[in-house]
């Protein structure tokens, strides 16, 4: 993407340029990178709440009356863990070498389909990868419906509350991977009790036509910032959640990425047999979190050396932790190294920092469930 009439725009894009967002390109959308600054924003997050526009994911719908056991040979993870409508489930699609190529949350539906949400990037490959994958004697179809939908994340300690006085939803007492629906005079809106910030929060499915009027209400609330996406990318990293295409991609194994919980053994999906077998022997490489020692920003690319300057790893996503204050980053790494308490350098454009493998998360999560 080369010029801005090439990238697409979410139906809030003239909120965020109204709001003075500077906006960038992003898996070809116009999107805000950040509005105040970068370590406002994520300050925001952690002590209070903030707002991030995520309406460039996309929405893939998969119903008929086969839709969950169709789904069941191609994700990773086992949908009979969410047995109820109303629930959610991270989960993978794999390929047969064990790859990722997609990391994804699947929503059980009241009509009986499953509502995917999948990176923006991979809408069309994914659509066209589970197409390819369900048996075509199962009654199933998997219908784009990324149009249809914006997406509304409100993350942090007080975002619950925020959302409770401004739009009338009480979703405190609601476990973490769960989504209801709640119509109102405001809007029809789907609630979801995940995020990408280690932060308790919620990420609101609605119509294009009724986000701006959404967006607005949420922004009036001083407890609300708006946060772009460089802070959502300092928040993820920290929390130590993988972003497919530079932590997970089709070449990194699922079980080397810590994403074993997402693949249980003994079922059938494109290369579970291999990482099934992975999990038995142990992956040659591992998906690890540093922490610099001192001294020394990592960034996605750089060289992780041992202690006699032999390259044993590469840094798939850094940054400067605005919690900790101090470099972080998720790199892989020869199991020989991925050990907890390893000290590794960390080569930033020619200068070896010490760092050393910590455990995750970088910080603690308001609410740790899982489905």
């Amino acid at each position: 993407m080369t010029t801005q009439e090439q990238l697409a725009e979410t139906s809030l894009h003239s909120a965020h340029v109204a709001a003075g967002a500077r906006m960038v390109p992003f898996a070809g959308w116009d999107m805000p990178i950040q509005y105040t600054s970068v370590i406002d924003e994520h300050v925001a997050v952690r002590t209070s709440a903030g707002m991030f526009d995520v309406s460039h994911m996309g929405q893939l719908r998969v119903g008929g009356a086969d839709a969950e056991r169709a789904l069941d040979t191609v994700l990773s993870n086992d949908l009979a863990r969410i047995p109820d409508p109303g629930m959610a489930q991270y989960t993978l699609l794999t390929n047969d070498h064990g790859g990722i190529e997609d990391d994804l949350i699947a929503y059980r539906m009241d009509d009986g389909s499953f509502l995917l949400v999948v990176n923006a990037a991979n809408i069309d490959h994914d659509r066209a990868w589970i197409s390819h994958h369900i048996d075509a004697s199962l009654d199933a179809v998997v219908v784009d419906e990324s149009n249809a939908w914006s997406m509304i994340a409100v993350q942090g300690p007080l975002a619950m509350d925020v959302v409770n006085e401004v739009l009338g939803v009480s979703l405190q007492a609601t476990p973490a991977f769960r989504h209801i629906r709640h119509a109102s005079t405001v809007a029809d809106m789907v609630f979801c009790t995940t995020g990408y910030t280690g932060e308790r929060g919620c990420e609101i499915l609605l119509r294009p036509e009724d986000s701006v009027r959404v967006w607005s209400l949420l922004a009036k609330d001083d407890r609300i910032k708006l946060c772009g996406l460089a802070a959502r990318d300092t928040l993820r990293l920290e929390a130590c959640y993988p972003l497919h295409g530079n932590d997970i991609t089709p070449t990194s194994s699922a079980i080397g990425a810590g994403l074993g919980w997402a693949c249980p053994p003994g079922r059938s999906f494109p290369g579970a047999g291999l990482l099934d077998r992975e999990r038995g022997e142990g992956p040659a490489r591992r998906l690890v979190p540093l922490r610099m020692d001192g001294r020394g920003i990592p960034r996605g690319g750089c060289t992780v050396l041992d202690a006699a300057g032999e390259r044993v790893g590469v840094v798939s996503s850094g940054t400067m932790s605005p919690t900790l204050r101090s470099g972080i980053a998720l790199a892989w790494l020869d199991d020989s190294h991925a050990g907890h308490g390893t000290r590794v350098q960390i080569d930033v454009r020619g200068s070896a920092y010490d760092a050393h493998v910590v455990s995750r998360p970088f910080i603690h999560k308001t609410d740790e469930e899982q489905s």
